[in-house]
């Protein structure tokens, strides 16, 4: 090939080429705007200077333990400043941040602790329960700091050799970050729920993280100095990027260890809160809420969501609290959201009907991500626009993961032919726009967090009056999905719906046990395959 004129002589240099990281955000925020409050918490503020200094203290104090580039550091924690300084101190040595979902048993805990090698992990108190069966099953033993947070006043044990103030102290807060060497450098590791068998993690990288930050930005309008209320767990995808996208504006972040009604309501009005992310239980959260729990404010809210499209009365109900409702998709593989339900002006004079059919759709692409199209997955040939002939939703970009920690069959089989598999069915509309219509793997969605039809189906297996069991998702106002549960009993056996919820929450985490289970003979086809599609039916129904 010949070379072109401009590539001779033109070569990448420390001039012209740095790798991309989103902690270089902080480091901007702290030196135009030292002084400006980065983070709200019960009575605590702390500016952007502090942030900045605390962050580095961290990666100081976890380098003079011997962390550096390629280790993991797992944390167990709430929204709270240190899961924001975790976001940035433990990528400043060139570690990687393993945020552990607060709503695992200890079993999948321990699981991904030894199969992402923590050297380190960081734990609420609120959490040792769990921890401390995981840390005991586990085959690493990390060094575990706690955080004792003031505004937390319930039980729970210390498990750590110091805790997180103490070890804060031992850092430098003139610590000078560790560049990653590579913008394809890992800086983060999330576990999937699991649909078959153990959770995969899901390596980010730092070009990804830096490029979906900016990404929230531009799709979330979010403008200089916003106010974010941390609804959305910042263990889920790394709060799909916003710990590092609110320093890209010099935002204020407003932390809040539980999502409750009357805090939220405290934390809109007395902050000025104007941006936030949540599942649709915290919308059903806000406009449920009695009366003595809401506050006025004067503030448009714009109120970013996922998983099931909100129904056309909550849209309804949203806009006249005073909050802006903007769907979005994506996936765990994707950094979060990496598809938006571009509004466009015009649709506004639109019936309500037809509104709400608009708003049921997931979108497109986010202007960070190259390419969203809905395939066939054996032929890899694009759908026809038509919404109608249903393909695989897939992905392809520079917010698509690196791929799946130790899992090469897993990895490959995600990005064949060069696309990323979503592993969800849908149909593309002819403007372009993409719309969900099926699982194809049967993941609930469940207040946001993803459940695996199978798991529960195992869990009640094991149970010794149960024949067969089948479980769909239950539409539900307040959680968005639930599981529901069809079962056969063994000939002569007896059991109660509430014996196998209860025998269900002693083998499941508690938010993937069944709300609803319903005996009957269960459908099949003449090859004895369960047909899902009809207790997809019944479970509408009930």
């Amino acid at each position: 090939m010949t070379p072109s004129p401009f590539d001779v002589d033109l070569d990448r240099n420390p001039a012209n080429h740095q790798p991309l990281t989103p902690l270089s955000f902080l480091e901007r925020a702290a030196a135009v705007f030292p002084e400006r409050t980065a983070i709200v918490h019960g009575r605590l503020r702390r500016s952007y200077r502090e942030f900045h200094e605390r962050s580095r203290r961290l990666a100081s104090a976890l380098a003079r333990r011997g962390i550096g580039r390629g280790d993991t550091v797992a944390v167990m924690l709430p929204n709270t400043p240190a899961m924001l300084e975790c976001h940035y101190g433990v990528p400043m040595t060139g570690a990687v941040l393993n945020t552990l979902n607060t709503r695992l048993d200890a079993a999948v805990i321990a699981f991904c602790l030894d199969h992402g090698e923590a050297k380190v992990l960081v734990t609420d108190r609120e959490f040792s329960k769990v921890i401390g069966p995981a840390l005991a099953a586990a085959g690493v033993k990390p060094l575990v700091i706690d955080y004792d947070d003031p505004e937390f006043s319930g039980p729970g044990e210390r498990l750590g050799e110091m805790d997180y103030e103490a070890f804060l102290a031992t850092g430098d807060p003139d610590f000078a970050r560790a560049a990653p060497g590579d913008e394809w450098d890992a800086i983060a590791l999330n576990y999937t729920s699991g649909t078959t068998g153990d959770p995969k993690g899901v390596v980010y990288h730092h070009r990804g993280a830096y490029l979906l930050a900016m990404g929230n930005v531009v799709t979330g309008a979010l403008g200089r100095h916003p106010v974010y209320l941390w609804t959305l767990p910042m263990f889920h995808c790394n709060g799909w990027c916003f710990p590092w996208t609110i320093s890209i504006v010099a935002g204020t972040h407003v932390c809040l260890r539980q999502v409750r009604a009357k805090a939220m309501y405290d934390a809109i009005a007395d902050h000025g809160v104007t941006h936030l992310c949540g599942a649709p239980i915290v919308m059903s959260a806000l406009l449920n809420a009695p009366d003595d729990e809401r506050r006025a404010f004067d503030q448009g809210v714009a109120f970013f969501t996922a998983a099931a499209p909100p129904p056309e009365a909550v849209l309804a109900a949203m806009r006249e609290a005073g909050f802006d409702v903007t769907h979005l998709y994506g996936l765990t593989e994707v950094y979060g959201p990496a598809v938006v339900n571009e509004w466009h002006d015009e649709w506004d004079a639109l019936p309500p009907s037809e509104q709400a059919a608009l708003k049921a759709r997931q979108g497109v692409r986010y202007p960070v991500l190259e390419a969203l199209d809905v395939l066939d997955p054996e032929t890899m040939a694009p759908a026809p626009a038509d919404g109608r002939t249903l393909g695989e939703v897939m992905f392809r970009g520079n917010v698509v993961m690196k791929g799946y920690l130790k899992n090469p069959a897993a990895t490959a089989k995600a990005f064949a032919g060069g696309w990323f598999h979503s592993g969800d069915l849908g149909v593309r509309h002819p403007d372009g726009y993409v719309q969900l219509k099926d699982r194809s793997k049967d993941i609930i969605i469940s207040g946001g967090e993803n459940i695996s039809s199978i798991e529960v189906e195992d869990a009640l297996y094991k149970h010794p009056a149960v024949a067969a069991a089948a479980v769909v998702a239950r539409p539900d106002e307040k959680w968005g999905e639930t599981p529901c549960a069809f079962v056969e009993l063994r000939p002569g056996a007896s059991a109660t719906a509430e014996d196998l919820i209860a025998w269900c929450r002693a083998n499941l985490a508690g938010y993937k046990v069944p709300r609803t289970v319903v005996f009957v003979e269960l459908p099949k086809t003449s090859t004895g395959k369960i047909q899902k599609f009809r207790l997809r039916e019944m479970a509408r129904e009930l």
